[in-house]
């Protein structure tokens, strides 16, 4: 099977990412891609560092870069739907500033997509990392299922793939302040029950940064965030009665010591 050529818009937020060397990892799994077919949508969210210049000087001459700025910080939600905006590509990839995944990535994901034209959003799966390298690794189902989204997103935002027509589907990622940090989460659910099928390629592709320092960041309103995000998706998908009990929690995650989610995490 000969697989088109189509263009990629990679659409990434950047904030106050903590060293140059961090970001340029990130930046170069993406440019350095197998598939190479893409244009690099960046905003850098009004960082109060030097990411800005740091971005400026890796993208500097590669013109598949497309590199701005907000005036002042807005949130990731709202720096995503200006990627999307600025993004002329058929499909839309995910990327994290802190994060990298492998060079044949986008490729391997394309190709998925092109030859089972049954789905139209694929993630995959992905090592867990901190300062001290590789901790766990997460893997979640190859189709998701409606019931999955009881438990917890089935799919991991910042490796997905999707074309471009499913975000105008459902507008785009919803700008309400109970999304934010489940900005995905919403979203998903909303594709969902849009007919849009998602699938997950079991390999880890993906490299995630999660150290200690992002639980820390998990504040109990953004548990309480989640409870509405679930409680209107779950709405949305028509899981009551039996969604009740789920919506509640990250309620109840939220009492638990984070040092605690940590070592259950690392043991998965």
């Amino acid at each position: 099977m000969k697989y088109d050529k189509k263009l990629i818009s990679v659409i990434m937020g950047i904030y106050n990412i903590p060293s140059k060397k961090i970001l340029s990892k990130s930046i170069s799994s993406i440019l350095n891609q197998t598939y190479k077919n893409i244009e690099f949508i960046i905003i850098d969210d009004g960082s109060t560092n030097d990411t800005y210049r740091w971005a400026q000087e890796l993208t500097k001459g590669d013109k598949r870069v497309v590199l701005k700025r907000n005036k002042e910080n807005i949130g990731l939600t709202k720096t995503l739907n200006k990627c999307l905006k600025l993004a002329n590509g058929e499909y839309i990839a995910r990327m994290d500033g802190d994060d990298y995944c492998t060079e044949d990535r986008l490729e391997k994901q394309l190709k998925f997509l092109q030859k089972n034209k049954e789905y139209s959003l694929v993630g995959t799966n992905t090592y867990n990392f901190d300062q001290n390298g590789i901790w766990g690794e997460r893997k979640v189902k190859e189709e998701v299922e409606k019931k999955d989204f009881l438990f917890t997103s089935p799919i991991i935002h910042a490796s997905i793939l999707t074309y471009k027509k499913c975000y105008d589907i459902v507008n785009g990622y919803k700008e309400k302040w109970y999304t934010n940090r489940n900005e995905d989460y919403d979203m998903f659910m909303r594709m969902y029950s849009k007919g849009i099928k998602m699938y997950t390629i079991q390999e880890s592709l993906y490299f995630y940064r999660e150290d200690q320092t992002c639980y820390n960041k998990r504040k109990y309103k953004y548990r309480i965030c989640e409870f509405l995000v679930r409680a209107n998706g779950f709405r949305l998908l028509k899981l009551y009665p039996k969604a009740i009990i789920y919506v509640f929690k990250p309620l109840i995650v939220g009492l638990v010591p984070q040092n605690i989610l940590k070592k259950v995490r690392a043991k998965k």
